[in-house]
């Protein structure tokens, strides 16, 4: 299992996404020049060099401009031997770390491995100043393992870097892999990914992915909560500039800026794009092949839509690539979230999966017209992302334009801003329809939706809450919504007959006279998910 040693958690598994790496970028070796050393104890830095985020945004824009040359790969062939097992042999010496110390962060870099072959170049600037870190086999220690006599030393790189707590015993955000990046958020415990930028995922052709090539840190001063670092994107179709304010009160707050210059047109450009992992849960047990009851890094998508409404999406793991657009304007907020914090129901105490962290993306300026899509792939294991989820705009993405967006992602584990008086879909089940006691109809399923919170558990029993439902196809019978005994949860449920294996859309809140009680509870079954 991953996350389990601790100054290695944010490693972990390398999925699909992250390891595909269909294209990479590899300009910046010929924009940026290379640094004579000069000593220090520890880290070697190079000699300062002029910066601030307006060069940045001059190189990002001159490297668009500029044709594309993919990067080299660092000797593929040997860095294929390190696997997850072989990094556990592999430590990083903290008397290297940037910052060490309780009243700052602390940095510690990574090696290159088999997902990760491609160097970047780290950058520490102070006082308008940025100098690099340049790289030296001498920051890690191979103990026996006998790697540091199979490796080229000389010719490998950082691959990322992670930042620890002030007592220098875990790491709780990282950046390591293509664009992506982590943190362990307020429950410490590593789960779902970001990512800066997709390039056309969930389309039949290969999805691209542009990488960060370069990242610049700014020292912080002491007893400063908040990180400051930028980075330069790279890739075939586009590269930009990024700037994120990071602080750790808690649960993680990010404040993401970026512009972006496209070298050529795209045809689905994601923003603010999450990437997770669904396998299972109580409505999809037919797919549950493990002993674990669920198995899952977030179990649902939330949407606050621009005209103000609540949306919950349960995931799905379909037997096919599967891709969702809830269309929107100026969208408040959207994310991956981890509903189901009961470890009873996940039986899992190295992977914690009650603990996984949720994200949500806010919007800090309009974004106009678009869609948050979401694309769901299959799996049949915990160890693959599957689920990714992004904003993507309704204008054009022609080549030779500029686009700017501005947005934070709430690391935590509830979304934010939830309403008062609207309820939250907090578990759907779903099994044989008609009543008991009586001939079951064949081909009638049963779909049943609680909802706690949002004042819910003040109402008292009655049978004038009225369950909204609509579904794409089929004949819904059998709808009624009850207090569930002994608890705060109302319970919404409804028979479904529909035949085929055509998708079928379904729609549920609970209202009471003229006052929608609940968020709007959004599912996509897959009849041929049934064998």
């Amino acid at each position: 299992m991953p996350h389990r040693a601790p100054l290695n958690r944010a490693f972990g598994r390398r999925r699909f996404l992250a390891s595909a790496g269909a294209f990479a970028a590899g300009t910046l070796a010929s924009a940026l020049p290379r640094t004579a050393a000069v000593a220090q104890a520890g880290l070697r830095l190079g000699p300062p060099q002029a910066y601030d985020y307006d060069r940045l945004l001059a190189l990002a824009r001159t490297i668009a401009a500029s044709p594309y040359a993919a990067p080299a790969e660092v000797d593929p062939l040997v860095l294929e031997r390190l696997d997850f097992d072989a990094m556990q042999r592999i430590s990083f010496r903290p008397e290297f770390a940037l910052w060490g110390g309780p009243d700052g962060y602390g940095v510690r870099l990574f090696h290159l491995h088999r997902y990760q072959k491609l160097p970047v170049r780290l950058f520490e600037v102070a006082g308008g100043q940025a100098r690099e870190l340049l790289y030296t086999p001498a920051a890690f220690d191979y103990g026996g393992s006998g790697l540091a006599r199979q490796l080229p030393l000389d010719r490998l790189g950082w691959a990322g870097f992670r930042v620890l707590t002030a007592e220098q015993t875990s790491d709780w955000l990282a950046f390591q892999g293509a664009s992506y990046f982590r943190s362990s958020g307020a429950m410490d415990q590593y789960g779902l990914s970001a990512r800066g930028l997709a390039i056309d995922s969930g389309l039949e052709t290969p999805e691209e992915f542009p990488r960060f090539s370069a990242f610049w840190l700014h020292r912080p001063a002491p007893g400063d909560e908040t990180l400051l670092l930028e980075a330069l994107l790279e890739g075939p179709s586009i590269a930009g500039a990024y700037r994120f304010r990071i602080a750790r009160p808690g649960p993680v707050l990010m404040e993401v800026g970026c512009q972006l210059f496209s070298r050529r047109e795209i045809r689905r450009l994601g923003i603010a794009p999450l990437t997770s992992m669904y396998w299972y849960d109580e409505a999809d047990r037919r797919q549950g092949t493990d002993w674990r009851p669920e198995i899952h890094d977030s179990d649902g998508l939330a949407l606050w839509t621009g005209a103000g409404e609540r949306v919950w999406r349960p995931l799905n793991n379909p037997p096919a690539a599967v891709t969702n657009a809830f269309a929107d304007r100026d969208p408040k907020g959207f994310g991956l979230l981890q509903r189901d914090r009961s470890f009873e129901n996940y039986q899992d105490d190295g992977a914690f999966y009650d603990r996984r962290p949720s994200l949500w993306v806010e919007p800090l300026e309009p974004w106009g017209e678009g869609a948050v899509q979401l694309v769901e792939l299959p799996t049949d294991d915990e160890i693959h992302d599957n689920i990714v989820a992004f904003w993507t705009p309704a204008t054009p993405i022609k080549a030779g334009g500029s686009w700017g967006f501005a947005y934070r992602l709430h690391w935590l584990a509830e979304e934010p801003f939830p309403p008062a008086s609207t309820a939250r879909a907090v578990a759907t089940r779903i099994g044989r329809g008609g009543i008991p006691g009586h001939p079951r109809p064949l081909g009638v399923l049963k779909f049943v939706i609680d909802f706690a919170g949002g004042g819910l558990e003040q109402l008292r029993q009655r049978f004038d809450v009225t369950p909204v439902i609509d579904a794409s196809r089929g004949q819904v019978s059998n709808a009624y919504a009850l207090k569930v005994v002994g608890t705060g949860r109302w319970r919404a449920a409804f028979d479904l007959e529909a035949g085929g294996e055509a998708p079928i859309d379904l729609r549920c809140f609970l209202r009471l006279e003229d006052e929608v009680l609940t968020e709007t509870w959004l599912y996509q079954y897959l009849p041929a998910l049934v064998r």
